[in-house]
């Protein structure tokens, strides 16, 4: 019997990343309907692909600006010898966290990821995450354009993580594009960006770590909070320095310590210096319980945003990239709080004062209505395009 092909990024060592592909997954198993995780780790195309781009933006001295922070990360680690352990005990507990997936074959290359899902899939969704950025695209991989045409082809919220889109790069967008029989994406910018190259309309639909209740979640998660003394937890992906002394303020105002995942991205030196603890020890599970378990939360991060609302934290965001940055993925972010009737005063440059800051409450109420809204909307939606109840298409 046939069953559903899921392409994510699970693979990467990221905590979104690793857990929007678990709550897919989850949902389907939850509703009984038959799947597995694609296999392609190591796929030598995808990798081909990637690489081709990379080196296409040889010259282009924004996106080179924006990657050597990670560069310099893998060098950091090799010459600091503490640094490089730390990395590889997080890096243990994301491999241990892919225990939870249940993964087809290896597919080492597009042909035969062609032929097996010829053989093994009536439909194939891909997402979310930032899938359809123009390196992906290039990679075409999460393109689907391996798929077959008599395959039911489905995007679950997938994210663009830009809102314009390369002239050199629209004709690809546009064929792939064309090719999906059910379009979703997770900001109303991805919903616009189709619509003008496709003419298509596409479905705004959350993202799949809000497919999954609070309740859901805890089921996941270690019990015990790792922490016992409170704390503010703070996930920088950024090295703006602003968001990290806003968060000492907020310290020195509350009395919580600082707890923070460092050099996740890139490494920051001050992240060392401000934090009062510093695990390392942090998969996916432990990760979602430094957030549910935290007094405050202060963040950078799509998902970091994402699971303090499922877990209705006192939370503070801060823009990971400046506005007119051609690299800014900011977008998604602003698309979420207003999705949930968040107001934007949530999102802080890092100069406030602390007190004024913490006068702005969240109306969790409205919130968690708003939330369940949504997530029976978007799983309306999907089970649609699966064929499993047609008569109730939104």
């Amino acid at each position: 019997m046939k069953k559903v092909g899921i392409v994510s990024c699970y693979f990467k060592n990221n905590y979104g990343s690793a857990l929007q592909a678990y709550a897919t997954q989850k949902v389907l198993d939850d509703n009984g309907i038959e799947n597995e995780t694609i296999e392609i780790e190591h796929n030598v195309d995808f990798k081909k692909g990637k690489r081709a781009y990379y080196i296409s933006q040889i010259t282009n001295f924004h996106f080179i600006k924006e990657k050597l922070g990670m560069v310099k990360l893998k060098f950091d680690k090799m010459v600091n010898k503490q640094l490089g352990e730390n990395i590889a005990i997080r890096n243990k507990k994301y491999k241990e966290f892919r225990q939870e997936f249940r993964l087809s074959k290896p597919m080492d290359s597009y042909k035969e990821l062609t032929s097996y899902a010829k053989e093994n899939y009536n439909h194939v969704i891909v997402g979310s995450d930032q899938l359809w950025l123009p390196v992906n695209v290039v990679a075409d991989y999460y393109t689907l354009t391996w798929v077959p045409d008599d395959i039911n082809k489905i995007s679950l919220a997938t994210s663009f993580g830009i809102h314009n889109i390369d002239t050199k790069y629209k004709t690809k967008y546009q064929n792939f594009l064309s090719r999906i029989n059910y379009l979703s994406t997770r900001e109303q910018s991805g919903v616009a960006l189709i619509k003008k190259m496709t003419g298509k309309d596409a479905k705004l639909a959350c993202d799949p770590t809000l497919l999954l209740s609070k309740e859901e979640w805890e089921e996941l998660i270690p019990e015990k909070p790792m922490i016992e003394t409170p704390y503010i937890f703070c996930y920088f992906l950024g090295k703006n320095i602003e968001h990290r002394k806003f968060a000492e303020r907020l310290k020195a105002k509350t009395g919580c310590k600082i707890v923070s995942i460092n050099h996740a991205d890139e490494y920051v030196s001050y992240s060392d210096v401000f934090a009062d603890i510093i695990p390392y020890d942090v998969g996916p599970k432990e990760w979602i319980n430094l957030i549910k378990n935290a007094e405050y939360v202060c963040t950078d991060s799509f998902h970091g945003t994402v699971f303090s609302l499922i877990f209705n934290k006192i939370f503070f965001d801060f823009r990971r990239y400046a506005s007119n940055s051609k690299m800014s993925t900011n977008s998604r972010l602003d698309s979420l709080l207003e999705v949930m009737s968040v107001p934007k005063n949530r999102i802080l440059s890092g100069k406030e004062d602390v007190e004024q800051v913490l006068t702005n409450t969240i109306d969790y109420d409205k919130v968690n209505k708003r939330l369940q809204v949504v997530r029976e909307d978007t799983k309306r939606w999907l089970f649609f395009a699966l064929g499993k109840d047609r008569n109730n298409e939104t």
